[in-house]
């Protein structure tokens, strides 16, 4: 058999062209699908927010976290341009929300909105993770009210009162709290400051435990200052004090602990957080945007009422802060296991 080696040249060189483009190809094809996905990134994050942002409350409906943050949201909801919507997860001292939030895609369209109770969750083990693990974006308000609420038919009418019934009939005295809450920490520096044991009870979040004191089911609850007023100006509730250095301009009849002796003080901070990896262009956009609210003197009207602050912390500020109360915290845990 003649074999036509001119041909057989031609269809050799004719494959080699095919395989050269081909290769070609998929080369461009890569090269352009990985400049589109950065393209499409620096978009998404040059238009953020070109939709709705989720921000996940680790805590019920009616409490001082998500009073806060649904005020908060709505100013954030003007300066973004897009609506930021409240959505409520409790559970575990905070940590089931706070988890959902970390686990999020982190495209700057969840983002958590949270207080101190972080620092105690991962300090008694509850959490396995911390603000750390977050793209902190700073903090809008502070709550210098934190205090002991009893009912009016109380027969405590001040700490001194309370800390001698507590001492005659340790461990008896019902508080309502929850183990890795704010007011959990609370109650373990009062207890060291004062010597006495309480009986801790869970009834549940900020509402539930109104309505257990209401009932005269529990004790004491500890909670926000602004939280009661209401049921203070009506004669249903009284307040023993509040753990700050100084009285609250918008409620100064109510004594400080340490005007009653009892040398404690606490402060109550909400900050933002995204998941890791969150664009920083997305992060300083949105800490931008909550600077800003915070400095909005109709935001600062609207918190008045509640006996709470705008307080902006840059997201360094808000780190440094962290680091700061993580150390103090840490301190009075140990010293209370003693």
């Amino acid at each position: 058999m003649k074999v036509n080696f001119r041909r057989l040249l031609m269809m050799g060189f004719l494959l080699l062209v095919a395989l050269v483009i081909t290769a070609c190809n998929g080369s461009n094809s890569e090269s352009t699908s990985g400049s589109g996905s950065e393209a499409e990134a620096d978009t998404n994050a040059s238009d953020y927010p070109d939709k709705p942002i989720q921000v996940v409350v680790p805590a019920g409906a009616g409490g001082d976290t998500d009073r806060n943050t649904r005020i908060t949201a709505e100013y954030l909801s003007e300066e973004l341009g897009t609506d930021v919507v409240v959505s409520n997860v409790g559970g575990a001292g905070g940590t089931v929300g706070a988890k959902e939030a970390l686990d999020a895609n982190p495209d700057g369209y969840t983002v958590l909105a949270f207080h101190n109770s972080m620092i105690i969750n991962s300090l008694l083990d509850l959490a396995e993770f911390s603000y750390e693990d977050y793209q902190l974006a700073g903090a809008s308000v502070q709550d210098l009210g934190n205090a002991f609420i009893v009912h009016a038919d109380s027969e405590y009418d001040d700490l001194e009162s309370l800390i001698a019934a507590a001492k005659e009939n340790p461990g008896e005295i019902s508080i309502a709290t929850e183990t890795g809450a704010f007011t959990h920490l609370q109650l373990l520096a009062f207890q060291e400051a004062t010597g006495t044991q309480f009986n801790i009870v869970d009834v549940g979040g900020a509402a539930e435990k109104v309505t257990a004191l209401l009932g005269k089911q529990i004790d004491i609850v500890p909670t926000q200052l602004g939280l009661v007023q209401e049921y203070i100006k009506s004669g249903d509730f009284k307040a023993l004090g509040i753990m700050a250095d100084e009285r609250l301009e918008g409620s100064p009849d109510v004594p400080t602990f340490k005007e009653e002796g009892v040398d404690i003080s606490f402060g109550k901070f909400f900050f933002w957080a995204f998941p890791k990896d969150t664009p920083q262009e997305v992060v300083d956009k949105f800490s931008s945007a909550l600077e800003k609210v915070a400095n909005n003197p109709d935001f600062k009207a609207e918190l008045d009422p509640h006996l709470v602050n705008p307080a902006y912390m840059t997201p360094d500020e808000l780190k440094s802060h962290f680091e700061t109360l993580t150390e103090e915290y840490k301190a009075l845990h140990e010293s209370s296991q003693q």
